[in-house]
């Protein structure tokens, strides 16, 4: 069961405070839904009680079999009378054997049946943390690196599953054990050993406070460097292209070298400090053994103990050290854990930016109609980056934004997805404020073709699904065909199941753009918004695709954010921006008659393409090979530098660039 968002508000790290931590992660041990589960952890008690009775029993059988074993003549003690009446020394040591078998099998199946339990809870605040990841607002997601954030998850997922699993499994085993221990000598012995027990485990329970708190400054650095190697090795990678533009590998490997060379330094330090803590425990307690053992020494030579009471304040004493080190091993790891997932609590405390009012109801589109209203926008105070905006998309009707670069273009498009509120004004659809509706069915009633199209690492069937998931095949491949993409997917090996790589690297950048179109396509919203959605397309391929969209934009309302001016020169209204206000609006005819800013940038792209066009002219006639006449044919791409090899059907471009 997935948890809700009321989880997310009242999870806390406490500052990072174990107790705090703790307390945070009580209720995905123990939650109240599920019956099992509950039952699953009073079972591992109940186990885990009579394991650690078992354990208890084993060094009693072990002083009995020696007694049994060196005894000569009429045995002093009840114990020893008793063993010698019951049963032979191969009995007692069979006895023994048994015990410690008996103990093994109960702590297994204890931490078998506790598994799920812990596993649970690990799956639970993972999918927690990762779909407040998704909540969060994209100017975080901006702030942040996505090898950091993977390494928050990662590192975090495992320090709750320690957290879990130390303390139920190994900490309450331990406190139980010590205060069975306790009791024991108590009993067979007296005060003394009782006394010098406590102050040996006093001074290393002290021991191991004070050098594991030196230790956590130490593995914090480590893991801040190694959080930064991870990141530099991610950045670097998912910009593979450009590091091999700029032959830059020397380079990218130096700077890799230099968190790797922090990170090495740092763990040095960890693994030499982890050896100093182990080094004074084994010391503390050795002593501690030592002298118990000599106070039994002397007893046996005096005649108040047997050989068997040596041998088992010995056994009692190993057997206190495994509990012991347990404890310094699981206050180090939980508090490690609790390091590794402050990062991840962090997140879980972390207010949503951009959230659905309280009731919101979903947005219900009956025509489409989108106003700005005065709108302003900064994403820092100091930068006004839209300053009040006001215009309206009529439904069924198509409005181009243009404008020099940094006038605000994307910013709109990012404000009617709502990835950021607006600052001042309103935007409605259908005179509803978005910021009164719920975020997906806003999102929902609007279809989107970025400037930037990113592909998830599997197949393009996968990838144009994504815009309807229920769609059925023929629908997928109905899109395809009118983002003119079809006949290229049908030409390679695998068709619809070809995968297109980290981020769609596979394909071109004109294949990766009417993958996205078809997506949106299969959508089917009544909202369209293209932000320069032809910018990585041939001209023999850029009329065809336009062609397309004007048809799947037929009835729906359209909002284009252009930067080549002859792809919406059929728009309805052509809004003209500069540093975020309005400057110029009307069609294209009129806009040209006006002799403005947007005459002047039509004048400059046309001039641009002219000379290019001239030059490809020069080119041919005074070239001494003719052009190649095996072209890819219209609806490829053999433009784009990212798409592979320019000769060649678009299969063979797939695999060379696979």
């Amino acid at each position: 069961m997935r948890p809700t968002a009321a989880e997310s508000r009242d999870t806390s790290a406490d500052g990072g405070r174990l107790f705090g931590t703790l307390v945070a992660l009580w209720p995905y041990i123990w939650p109240s839904d599920r019956a099992d589960l509950k039952a699953r952890v009073m079972l591992a008690m109940v186990l885990l009680i009579g394991a650690k009775l078992a354990t208890i029993a084993m060094p009693f059988t072990f002083k009995w079999a020696t007694d049994a074993l060196t005894a000569t003549g009429a045995p002093e003690s009840t114990a020893t009378m008793l063993a010698w009446v019951l049963a032979a020394p191969i009995a007692l040591t069979v006895v023994y054997g048994g015990t410690r078998i008996l103990m093994a099998v109960l702590t297994q199946v204890r931490d078998g049946i506790f598994a799920k339990v812990a596993m649970h809870a690990v799956r639970r605040l993972a999918i927690l943390t990762f779909e407040h990841m998704h909540r969060l607002s994209l100017r975080f997601h901006l702030e942040r690196k996505t090898g950091g954030l993977t390494r928050v998850l990662e590192r975090g997922r495992n320090g709750i599953e320690i957290i879990v699993r130390m303390v139920l499994l190994q900490l309450v085993p331990t406190i139980v054990e010590l205060g069975l221990i306790v009791g024991v000598l108590l009993w067979q012995f007296d005060w003394r050993y009782v006394a010098t027990i406590v102050v040996t485990v006093v001074l290393y329970m002290w021991y191991t406070y004070v050098a594991t708190e030196w230790r956590i400054g130490i593995r914090r650095k480590m893991n801040d460097s190694d959080t930064d190697a991870n990141t530099k090795a991610i950045d670097s990678l998912l910009n593979f292209e450009t590091v091999k533009y700029f032959s830059a590998e020397e380079r990218e490997a130096k700077r890799y070298d230099r968190s790797m060379a922090r990170y090495e330094d740092a763990s040095v330090k960890a693994y030499t400090s982890l050896a100093v803590l182990n080094a004074g425990q084994a010391a503390i307690f050795t002593v501690g053994l030592t002298t118990v053992m000599g106070m039994c020494a002397m007893g046996v030579r005096n005649g108040t103990h047997t050989i068997g009471d040596f041998v088992m304040i010995n056994a009692m004493m190993i057997q206190l050290y495994q509990p012991l080190n347990f404890m310094g091993m699981v206050y180090r790891e939980i508090k490690q854990a609790v390091i590794d997932i402050e990062a991840m609590f962090s997140l879980l405390s972390r207010e949503t930016e951009i959230a659905d009012a309280p009731g919101a109801p979903p947005l219900a589109v009956a025509a489409g109609t989108i106003k700005f209203e005065d709108v302003r926008f900064a994403y820092e105070p100091a930068r006004q980056i839209l300053q009040g905006l006001s215009f309206e998309v009529p439904a069924g009707r198509t409005v181009a934004i243009v404008g020099p670069s940094g006038a605000g273009k994307s910013t709109i498009s990012r404000l009617l997805y709502r990835f950021y509120d607006v600052t001042g004004g309103r935007i409605t659809i259908d005179g509803k404020d978005i910021r009164s509706v719920t975020q997906g069915s806003l999102r929902n009633a609007i279809g989107m073709v970025p400037q930037d199209t990113v592909l998830f690492n599997d197949t393009i069937r996968y990838n144009i699904r994504y815009g309807r998931w229920e769609a059925t095949d023929a629908e997928v491949e109905e899109a395809a065909r009118l983002a003119q993409i079809d006949n290229f997917i049908r030409m390679a090996p695998k068709g619809y199941e070809t995968e297109v790589g980290e981020r769609g690297l596979k394909l071109s950048g004109g294949e990766k753009q009417r993958v996205a179109i078809a997506r949106t396509i299969l959508k089917g919203p009544p909202i369209l918004l293209l932000d320069e959605a032809t910018s990585a397309l041939d001209s023999h391929t850029e009329k065809e695709i336009q062609d397309a969209l004007a048809l799947v934009s037929k009835n729906r309302t359209t909002l284009v954010i252009a930067h080549r001016l002859s792809t919406i020169v059929g728009a309805d209204e052509i809004i003209v921006l500069d540093k975020g206000r309005i400057v110029e609006r009307g069609t294209h005819a009129a806009l040209l008659a006006e002799d403005g800013l947007y005459a002047s940038m039509w004048n400059r792209q046309r001039e641009a393409e002219e000379a290019r066009e001239k030059l490809a002219q020069v080119g041919e006639e005074v070239g001494d090979t003719p052009a190649a006449p095996n072209r890819n044919p219209p609806g490829t791409d053999d433009l784009d530098p990212a798409g592979g090899p320019e000769d060649g059907p678009p299969s063979d471009r797939a695999e060379a660039a696979a």
